[in-house]
């Protein structure tokens, strides 16, 4: 039977047990692959603050010499619950190789701050992003947001939540685009079954709250004038609430001004849209330049 902690290089600030086997060997993984060099043409600015919180960090990937290229913010997942922006280090090759800055963020899980602190920090991070990204080669404006899971939850409720932007201080011209994978678009569940997935939404995510608050926290109901070009993907093996959550956005997303996709990738589980992206032939990245240039 597999442990369901990490040891400590793998999960150095001591966070709570992963829910379930295949994580755990997800979680390996990527943080195996966040410890290998990368090349030589990828300049990395590390652990810098853009807030107060020890989790509200970021690193940055950039082409050697790059000058307004555009940027790519990308959230880890995790469930809200555990994760480490290194998990997106290994992207980093890929993602300069393409011509683009690579932002990878750490945010509040809910075990240090409850909802919604996690969610605040994408926006924050943007407020922080839009002052200081020429300091790293980045262009101040059209960034695209992407993440995998709970990640791919937060870079969409940040690009739809236009109501919080001038809360923030963001440019109504800062983000160009949304590419979510796996992301988990409705909270809402009216009757989890108890230990589910769904139950930890409520008794640990949304702890406190209101369980109406659902909603609030829910991509899929923010998605009235968008007008971001949104590609949404997940795996044929996905959890059923992210197939049908992401189902159920495509065409709320197309009712509005801007173009929305939604790509299944053959063969793949929940875990296994994130490891693809090891492969720099990898449909995604293809897409992520397509939108970079428009």
């Amino acid at each position: 039977m597999t442990d369901l902690t990490l040891s400590l290089a793998d999960d150095p600030d001591g966070q709570m047990p992963l829910p379930f086997a295949a994580a755990v060997d997800y979680a390996r993984t990527v943080m195996a692959w966040s410890r290998e060099p990368l090349p030589s043409r990828v300049v990395s600015t590390l652990d810098q603050a853009y807030g107060p919180h020890r989790l509200q960090r970021f690193d940055v990937y950039a082409p050697a010499g790059v000058q307004q290229a555009p940027v790519l913010v990308f959230w880890h997942g995790g469930g809200w619950t555990n994760g480490y922006r290194a998990w997106t280090r290994f992207m980093a090759p890929h993602v300069t190789a393409l011509g683009l800055v690579l932002v990878a963020p750490s945010y509040r899980l809910v075990t240090e701050q409850p909802f919604p602190a996690a969610p605040d920090d994408g926006l924050a991070l943007l407020a922080h992003l839009q002052q200081t990204l020429p300091a790293w080669g980045g262009r101040p404006r059209q960034l695209l947001l992407a993440g995998h899971s709970a990640g791919g939850h937060i870079a969409a409720l940040t690009a739809l939540r236009r109501d919080a932007w001038a809360r923030f201080g963001l440019a109504p011209d800062l983000v160009g685009g949304c590419l979510p994978i796996s992301g988990i678009m409705d909270l809402h569940d009216p009757q989890p079954a108890p230990g589910s997935l769904e139950e930890r939404v409520y008794t640990t995510v949304l702890r406190g709250l209101d369980p109406a608050q659902d909603a609030v926290f829910s991509p899929l109901y923010w998605t009235a004038g968008n007008n971001l070009p949104f590609d949404l993907s997940f795996g044929q093996h996905d959890s059923a609430r992210v197939q049908r959550s992401n189902r159920r956005l495509l065409p709320l997303l197309q009712a509005q001004a801007a173009s929305a996709t939604l790509t299944e990738d053959a063969g793949l589980d929940h875990l296994q849209t994130h490891l693809q992206l090891r492969d720099p032939a990898c449909g995604w990245y293809g897409r992520l330049l397509a939108m970079a240039q428009a």
